[in-house]
């Protein structure tokens, strides 16, 4: 039988480098944000190649879901799925992977904001995720009665053995040091989107050091960073050190 991992996160989390990790295991598969095209053809949000990425994907909500909730592509016994709750504008929602294990990564908003606003406009906290990654925490608490793994990325990248393999014992899957290198460039199972997000993943072997002091951020990016922050740092309590 199949473990299918649902990790949840917002953008910049170094949510693709967690599912590069993944990846580098021999038996699991990984999917990369299956319904980015549902959200992108459902709001009209203009994000970088969001037309070519609706041309390429399945962008029935219902039918990604069946998809995601079957085998996967070569029957691997478990299967990393990289999420965002953000982008679960339509008929379905966590509430409809009972059959998951889920998991959700965190990052300190300031680092969120620094990143993203490189790649893409920022107009409001809600492109960030962090009030909808809350609100599947709270919800998956109340569905099973149990805390299901938090990890924030500056305790990865501090100590990618230690926290990975708390977040493997808290998926009940082995620990694989497998998970703390991968190969340079694209991936097969990337999004078409890569082309302008993971340039610097793309570029890696593994995880990045440890980062520095929170960036400085001034006027509307310093209230965004703001306004995640009581989200952050409920999840962040939680958080496997």
């Amino acid at each position: 039988m199949t473990i299918r991992i649902a990790m949840w996160s917002g953008p910049r989390n170094i949510s693709t480098a967690m599912m590069r990790s993944f990846g580098a295991r021999a038996d699991c598969a990984v999917s990369d944000e299956p319904f980015y095209g549902c959200f992108l053809k459902t709001t009209g949000e203009r994000h970088p190649m969001a037309t070519e990425t609706i041309a390429d994907m399945d962008c029935d909500w219902h039918s990604v879901l069946r998809t995601q909730s079957s085998d996967p592509p070569r029957s691997e016994p478990i299967w990393y799925q990289k999420h965002m709750p953000h982008h679960m504008v339509g008929p379905v929602s966590i509430a409809d992977m009972p059959d998951h294990r889920h998991a959700f990564l965190i990052r300190a908003p300031e680092r969120v904001v620094a990143s993203y606003r490189e790649k893409n406009e920022l107009r409001e906290p809600a492109m960030l995720g962090f009030a909808q990654m809350r609100a599947y925490f709270d919800a998956e608490v109340g569905r099973t009665g149990v805390i299901p793994p938090v990890v924030d990325s500056d305790d990865i990248l501090a100590d990618p053995t230690g926290v990975l393999a708390r977040l493997c014992d808290g998926l009940a899957i082995d620990w694989d040091p497998a998970m703390l290198c991968w190969a340079m460039g694209p991936h097969a199972e990337d999004g078409m989107w890569g082309q302008h997000w993971y340039d610097r993943v793309n570029a890696s072997t593994g995880f990045a050091p440890a980062p520095g002091e929170l960036p400085h951020l001034e006027g509307e990016h310093a209230r965004v960073a703001e306004a995640c922050r009581d989200d952050y740092e409920a999840l962040r309590r939680y958080a496997l050190t």
